[in-house]
């Protein structure tokens, strides 16, 4: 049964803390269908990359800035289909209040209006595609987030679903449990430690200074 300790922790949104699986989907599809664009192509690459990156990739021809304003504005007030991540709310009861936030490559909007919509708290700490240059999986997300809670990387823990995320995570300094809601096991082996479920981590902080994080 691993044991992490840590000081903060830094979640992933999509996938971890909200499944938006078939909205992000239905999104990228209806797009790709718009502007002649392979969706499985993708699909194959845009989970935990921001959309921008995702459209200078797949679609060079376009605006890629203007492209994923449009999509990401959208889908901010389309939640068909997003529900919260089972295990995720009681799990964010357990962290102490400014010992955690969330890291996602979505805009604040759309990160904001997940969040209200799944009923989960929006933490002071959100780093979102807007507050980066280089998204993940460079180390710059995971970075700004562990210097906004004011903690050295090394001292925090990510929980991340997609490779791309863990490997900003890893890339970044810190410790990193990922969770096979998107991806099989074995495409997450860069983790420190992978689970099925949110409710398979529990989390002990005692009033003491460090976090320590079980899994099992």
């Amino acid at each position: 049964m691993p044991t992490f300790s840590c000081a903060a922790i830094l979640f992933d949104l999509d996938g971890v803390l909200v499944d938006s699986t078939r909205a992000v989907d239905r999104e990228w599809r209806e797009w790709a269908q718009r502007k002649g664009v392979d969706g499985d192509a993708i699909m194959a690459i845009a989970h935990g990359v921001r959309t921008v990156e995702v459209i200078r990739r797949v679609a060079p021809h376009l605006n890629a800035e203007v492209e994923a304003s449009a999509i990401e504005n959208h889908e901010a007030g389309d939640q068909r289909g997003v529900t919260v991540m089972p295990g995720a709310a009681d799990l964010l009861r357990q962290v102490p209040e400014g010992r955690w936030g969330v890291v996602t490559s979505g805009s604040r909007l759309l990160a904001t209006n997940r969040l209200r919509y799944c009923g989960l708290p929006v933490p002071k700490v959100l780093v979102t595609s807007d507050d980066v240059i280089h998204g993940k999986p460079h180390p710059e997300p995971y970075l700004k987030g562990a210097a906004q809670l004011g903690f050295n990387p090394a001292d925090c823990l990510v929980i991340e679903d997609a490779p791309a995320g863990i490997e900003s995570a890893r890339a970044a300094g810190t410790k990193v449990i990922g969770i096979t809601s998107t991806y099989a096991a074995a495409k997450l082996t860069d983790a420190d430690a992978v689970v099925g479920r949110l409710t398979e981590v529990r989390i002990n902080s005692d009033g003491a200074q460090m976090l320590s994080v079980t899994i099992g």
